[in-house]
């Protein structure tokens, strides 16, 4: 669910159907339905998943620390340490 999600843009939007999408993929883990009326922190806490919109961050972190330690020549560091006329 998170494949590429280190060069996403992080919108409120986004994070909001990464959460549903998730909640739905617990659900049928568990074989919960929405008529059963469970909370999402009784679910959480029973799939026993990471929230997504926290490990994304995190994956968006990493990768930004991947591209900052690069010293090959390329342009990312170039970009981050450029300073204009």
């Amino acid at each position: 669910m998170t494949y590429g999600s280190k060069t996403w843009s992080l919108t409120m939007a986004l994070i909001r159907s990464l959460r549903v999408t998730q909640r739905a993929m617990e659900r049928a883990m568990l074989g919960v339905s929405l008529r059963d009326q469970f909370r999402n922190e009784e679910i959480r806490r029973s799939s026993k998943v990471f929230d997504i919109a926290k490990q994304v961050a995190k994956l968006k972190w990493q990768w930004a620390e991947h591209i900052a330690r690069r010293t090959d020549g390329r342009w990312g560091p170039k970009v981050l340490e450029w300073q204009p006329r």
